[in-house]
């Protein structure tokens, strides 16, 4: 078993490049473009998308009263992310070796604002210190350091990560998965539309006011997904996932730039 391929300037620049041209493609987008600069710029790669089902009247009480729950065909869903995050960077600065490539964890449930639907997360789970700490206080976002591991054997991805950050209850991820199918973008209107074209995240300041950071990227390239997972603590005691199998989609690589958070 291999780790997976280690961090390179080539990729980064590369990476760079890729997440500037992503504002060429924007026919896909349910809103324009905001009409300030993006702020941050991000490649995730090896991405599992592990969806469950939830109770509606469980996730709403865990979410600000501002936000509505964003149902899918009358249900709510719950989902966690891992993925390995490559070519973090300011907007106009290169990729920092020492904070640029890390992985990652999201759970978050789907949520709309005046009209606008979006992501809420319930925790972030990332083993860069900077990150955690860049994220915490300049997105106001719920970021926790954990300790994690990924390797490769042949299509197999092991991922493995365990929250370390007294800020956090205990929560850890453990699986291994692979991509089945060939690539595909996900069709307006279906499920797999829903889980993943989301082009804005909703966070509370500490005032309380509703903060909005608004997200571009191209569509969503996706494949099935095969997964093993071992231990999932991630999702919040309350959400009492309705499914014991989860809904999986794979997605090997996505190019992404983030706004500054602003009012909702």
């Amino acid at each position: 078993m291999a780790e997976l391929k280690p961090w390179g300037v080539v990729d980064a620049v590369r990476a760079a490049e890729r997440q500037g041209k992503t504002l060429a493609s924007v026919d896909h987008r349910p809103w324009p473009l905001p009409d300030d600069p993006w702020l941050l710029g991000q490649t995730l790669e090896d991405l599992l998308f592990a969806h469950w089902r939830a109770p509606a009247e469980a996730l709403r009480a865990l979410l600000p009263t501002e936000l509505e729950l964003d149902l899918y065909d009358g249900e709510a869903w719950v989902g966690v992310v891992p993925f390995r995050v490559t070519a973090l960077r300011a907007r106009g600065l290169p990729p920092l070796p020492f904070a640029s490539s890390f992985l990652g964890v999201n759970t978050r449930t789907f949520v709309t604002a005046r009209g606008k639907p979006g992501i809420w997360f319930f925790s972030l789970d990332a083993t860069s210190q900077v990150a955690v700490l860049a994220a915490r206080y300049g997105f106001r976002l719920p970021y926790y350091l954990t300790k994690g591991r990924a390797e490769r054997r042949d299509a197999w991805i092991s991922f493995e990560a365990r929250r370390r950050d007294s800020r956090g209850a205990p929560a850890a991820f453990r699986a291994r998965y692979r991509p089945t199918g060939r690539a595909l973008e996900p069709e307006p209107g279906s499920l797999e539309h829903f889980l993943t074209e989301r082009y804005r995240l909703y966070t509370v300041a500490s005032n309380g006011r509703l903060l909005r950071a608004d997200i571009h990227h191209p569509p969503w390239s996706l494949q099935g997904a095969e997964a093993e997972i071992e231990e999932n603590t991630m999702v919040p005691r309350e959400a009492a996932l309705a499914d014991a199998e989860p809904v999986l989609h794979f997605a090997a690589r996505q190019d992404i730039v983030l706004w500054l958070t602003g009012d909702a």
